[in-house]
């Protein structure tokens, strides 16, 4: 995803589109989803033909490079395109779509077929559908669920020599870290490591600039040293809450590992980068988004019980909080064809198709399949992904998200990577940052 302003929309948009079940003698659309060009997006291909096969409609799909992504998408949204129907858009852009008009309000239709949000994990349903956030007003319906979690070489932990070595210096046995103290110890062991005859190195984390990377690997720390975006009691008021001693401590901590732990020439990294790092061999913790999990199960040097994963671990203070990711899928206002659309949606909800969904690599919101008895051990990373969708956080979610965001990369990367200033003048400019922009909306 990459930064992009959101521009005003001179539309206005029917909040009430009703579709009741599913019609085989309704005239059959050509309906196009546009979303970001990963594995998920090829599994619900496969996935959509069961639609197809139902409905008599026929499915297209854009699929743009995450680098490319938002871009290209919020660029169609601004200028009213009708290139897609439906829309599975990143959980930042929900504030700006519903008051540009660029999706449509899904109260109604969900109310005339029985879709109820309740029956979502509670925190996809804030992040991805809702606006303002907290309100009973949907925009999506939660489509993939993902969070920031963590890998490691289960192979490497359970070694006998590696495991000795480590309690002789720690004093502690060598195991998945709960704080993030020792998450630290740990890639600092690892760090320049020789293992099985290669020099290894312990973690990556995101450092990427031009987009979110560093954004969102910094906040995943922040959050569980205290971070707030603003007062609780004040919205908007973010001195000694954006910059606090907590949040101050943790963009310190993680300057602190990417200091010493991370392999070299990794000043620009993010998911791509931390999965080619995983998977050959370079670290033994990586930082990244629980939809990379599936392909490490199914590597040939990875998989196949060599990969463990864990949730973020806790702060200081016992805090533990996970930056959240995942989209939710929309209805273009734009669209010729929102009837069509709506049907997509409605399938999609049905709980057979959510079982199918998380089976073939997508990770399903829906609660009746996330909190079946049998989930937990459908796969190993499933616990993991329980456990961290329980933690989330997310940034901002305003219309103006993209300068927000902006502003974060700069100060985050500033620091952490270029070694300007301290993290205590970071985090005071992103107030100031994050304060202008709020005022220039007149917010404050």
């Amino acid at each position: 995803m990459t930064s992009t302003r959101w521009l005003a929309a001179a539309f206005t948009v029917a909040s009430t589109f009703a579709s009741s079940a599913m019609t085989t003698g309704a005239r059959a659309e050509d309906l196009t989803l546009c979303w970001a060009s990963w594995d998920p997006a090829n599994a619900l291909v496969e996935l959509s033909k069961d639609f197809e096969a139902k409905t008599g409609n026929t499915m297209h799909f854009e699929f743009v490079p995450w680098p490319n992504f938002a871009d290209r998408m919020l660029n169609e949204l601004n200028s009213g395109g009708q290139l897609c129907d439906l829309m599975i858009g990143d959980s930042q852009w929900i504030g700006g779509a519903a008051e540009n008009g660029h999706y449509i309000k899904l109260n109604d239709f969900f109310d005339a077929n029985g879709i109820k949000m309740d029956d979502f994990i509670d925190a996809t349903v804030v992040g991805y559908s809702e606006w303002p956030k907290n309100s009973p007003n949907y925009w999506a319906l939660p489509a993939f669920g993902d969070v920031v979690g963590w890998t490691y070489r289960k192979d490497w932990f359970e070694k006998p020599e590696i495991q000795a070595a480590f309690k002789e210096k720690y004093g502690r046995d060598l195991a998945v870290p709960k704080t993030f103290a020792e998450l630290k110890d740990i890639a600092e062991f690892f760090q320049g490591r020789e293992v099985d005859g290669k020099k290894v190195y312990g973690a990556s984390i995101y450092t990427e600039r031009g987009s979110e990377g560093i954004t969102m690997g910094a906040m995943d720390v922040l959050y569980s040293f205290g971070f707030k975006y603003e007062n609780p009691d004040k919205p908007y008021d973010m001195e000694g809450f954006v910059n606090s001693p907590g949040a101050v401590a943790g963009l310190e901590y993680y300057k602190s590992l990417y200091d010493c732990c991370v392999a070299p020439g990794t000043s620009n990294t993010y998911m791509s980068e931390g999965i080619d790092a995983f998977k050959s061999g370079q670290v033994a913790l990586q930082m990244n988004f629980a939809f990379t999990w599936p392909g490490f199960e199914s590597d040939a040097d990875v998989g196949h019980g060599k990969t463990g994963y864990f949730p973020n671990p806790a702060g200081p203070n016992g805090e533990q909080f996970a930056q959240l990711g995942g989209q939710g899928i929309s209805v273009v206002s734009y669209s010729k064809k929102k009837d069509a659309a709506l049907e997509y949606i409605k399938w999609f909800a049905q709980p057979d198709v959510q079982a199918r969904w998380w089976k073939m690599g997508g990770f399903s919101c829906l609660k009746a399949v996330t909190l079946s008895p049998d989930f937990p051990e459908s796969q190993p990373y499933a616990q993991t992904f329980l456990d961290s969708m329980a933690i989330v956080k997310d940034f901002w979610a305003e219309p103006s998200y993209a300068i927000l965001l902006q502003a974060s990369q700069k100060r985050f990367h500033d620091y952490v990577v270029a070694g300007q200033g301290t993290a205590q003048e970071a985090l005071d400019g992103l107030v100031k940052d994050w304060t202008e922009n709020f005022e220039d909306e007149g917010k404050i």
